[in-house]
């Protein structure tokens, strides 16, 4: 009963997680071949394959990037970037989604920086990711503190903490490795034993 037991957690362990990847890399696949194949599939019928949608918009976004950096439709881009920028309701909106892949994908990437943090009263260490060094424009006595965001464990959310520049420790971590082992809540044994400092 206890080998039948075993082997079953085993392949729990072993099926689960390559279930959920295949899940999750389906729906992706299917949300973004759905932005233009919704369009296409009633003009194109049965010749529609699975993926043409998802090429397409590949195709159309580099078209768009390389087109931003032409000088006439450079132009038209920036002045519409200006103009979202002053709508009220849509310039917040429009600032968080433009900042937040611009973290991720542009040339100053957030998220690049392992830190420790110390929790308050408790000599405690959170580990987190530095967004920003850069709060002056929000008050001046900001510009000796950097913007930590702290992942909450086997979730998305997390919290953003204005920390002194001084007690901001950064280590030597890859910041997936990082991100593995906080959001597992450390049961990442690899990143704990090759990674991680002792």
């Amino acid at each position: 009963m206890k080998n039948l037991v075993k082997n079953f957690i085993n392949g729990i362990l072993t099926i689960v997680p390559i279930i959920l990847v295949i899940y999750v890399i389906y729906k992706t696949f299917m949300f973004l071949d759905g932005l233009l194949g919704d369009v296409l599939k009633p003009h194109m019928k049965d010749d529609y394959l699975p993926g043409f949608g998802l090429l397409l918009t590949i195709i159309l976004i580099t078209v768009l990037g390389w087109l931003s950096t032409r000088f006439i439709t450079g132009s038209i881009v920036k002045l519409a970037d200006r103009l979202l920028e002053k709508i009220p309701v849509v310039k917040t909106i429009y600032s968080v989604i433009k900042d937040t892949i611009g973290s991720f994908l542009g040339e100053k990437k957030s998220f690049s920086k392992v830190v420790l943090v110390t929790v308050p009263g408790t000599g405690m260490k959170s580990m987190g990711f530095i967004t920003t060094e850069e709060l002056e424009k929000f008050h001046s006595p900001l510009q000796n503190y950097a913007a930590v965001y702290i992942p909450q464990t086997f979730q998305v959310a997390g919290f953003t903490f204005l920390v002194p520049k001084n007690e901001i420790e950064v280590i030597d971590v890859k910041p997936e490795d990082a991100m593995k082992f906080i959001l597992s809540g450390g049961m990442t044994t690899k990143a704990k034993k090759e990674n991680f400092p002792a």
